[in-house]
């Protein structure tokens, strides 16, 4: 298995993907690249020789068969940059990860229509309502929205896709060893157990260390389409990701905000230099050239169905509040039932065992 080489060589914390890209696009092969003697390094087109003699340094050192038990005992999913499933988007860009580690279901995203949404972690009440209205324009389609896990923006953009019936995309700058910021621990769990799923480039024992937020946020932007600024400082890592988004030749857009607020100075020097001004889903949908066809609303039907772990009404409450507990409203607005049929659905699930109220008025699964 050729996957283990990938992982022993991005457990080299001194080395980066520009690195390990070189060596592999010139051996044609990632064991050959990884066994590559001093002389063979020499001979490779920039490859710095100080960085090459710590290359070989370290990688003597590296246990290829423990480093992969050590990726597989934590649970975490992996894919390479010599795999066909790797991002088209991404494959794209400069300097592409070599390695993708994730958990959640990646490929449940529709990778053709990703938008990032980038912003500040200190983020106005305005500025994340902002966030959450263009999001819920999305309601019900397949569009996934990537973000960063941070606070303010990111998290507004997380919370908002997972409110919307739309799947996320959470990139962060560690290992998955840590969940930083601690916050945000909730949105890593609804990522990683069926809202989209959570990426990092960065082997599970790796620190979130201060310069690895701007490295992050080239995944951010390089899985999308476009990037939608939030907020943004005249110095932030927001406009880092703008300037990213437009390197990488994708369409920067711009939310508009107050004027006497600092994290929109950023926002408006950029839409002063040519970024599109965005105030609703609409506008997103038309700067990207997307035409989306929303998933039916339809009322669902609750069958006479006496098996009820089997009818498919009741499949689809239980996946509604697999995750987390809803309430009533909430469930309403994900089945579109009546509230008379609603209510006789749940009062059945809950008297066959499958369900239970907690809080009050929410309804959480039981496994049965």
């Amino acid at each position: 298995m050729k996957q283990k080489f990938w992982i022993g060589l991005s457990s080299i914390e001194q080395i980066d993907s520009a690195f390990v890209r070189n060596i592999y696009e010139y051996f044609g092969d990632i064991e050959r690249a990884f066994d590559c003697s001093r002389k063979d390094l020499t001979e490779i087109e920039g490859v710095n020789i100080k960085k090459a003699e710590t290359f070989l340094r370290l990688r003597d050192k590296v246990n290829i068969e423990k480093t992969m038990e050590e990726v597989e005992r934590r649970g975490i999913k992996v894919i390479t940059f010599d795999d066909e499933r790797y991002p088209k988007m991404l494959r794209e860009i400069y300097n592409p990860p070599m390695v993708l580690y994730y958990k959640g279901d990646l490929f449940s995203c529709n990778l053709e229509r990703t938008v990032a949404f980038v912003g500040s972690r200190r983020a106005s009440t305005n500025g994340k309502d902002s966030i959450r209205k263009i999001i819920s324009d999305f309601r019900n389609t397949d569009i996934c929205i990537v973000s960063g896990l941070a606070e303010g923006i990111d998290a507004a953009s997380h919370r908002a896709a997972i409110e919307n019936n739309l799947k996320t995309i959470g990139v962060i700058a560690s290992g998955f060893d840590y969940k930083y910021p601690a916050s945000n621990k909730d949105l890593y769990d609804k990522l990683e157990r069926g809202y989209g799923a959570v990426v990092t480039e960065y082997y599970p024992t790796f620190e979130p260390i201060k310069f690895r937020f701007p490295q992050r946020n080239r995944i951010v932007t390089g899985l999308s389409y476009g990037t939608v600024v939030g907020e943004a400082a005249l110095k932030s890592g927001a406009l880092i990701s703008a300037n990213l988004t437009l390197e990488q030749g994708r369409e920067l857009m711009c939310i508009p905000g107050s004027i006497n607020n600092k994290n929109t100075e950023g926002v408006y020097k950029l839409l002063k230099n040519g970024a599109t001004m965005v105030t609703s889903g609409e506008d997103v949908l038309n700067t990207l050239n997307w035409q989306i066809i929303k998933e039916s609303s339809a009322p669902l039907k609750c069958t006479n169905n006496p098996d009820l772990e089997q009818n498919h009404v009741y499949k689809i409450i239980s996946d509604i509040i697999r995750i987390e507990p809803l309430g009533f409203d909430e469930i309403q607005a994900k089945t579109g039932m009546n509230t008379d049929e609603l209510l006789k659905t749940l009062t059945i699930m809950e008297l066959e065992g499958f369900i239970e109220q907690t809080d009050g008025d929410r309804y959480k699964g039981l496994s049965k």
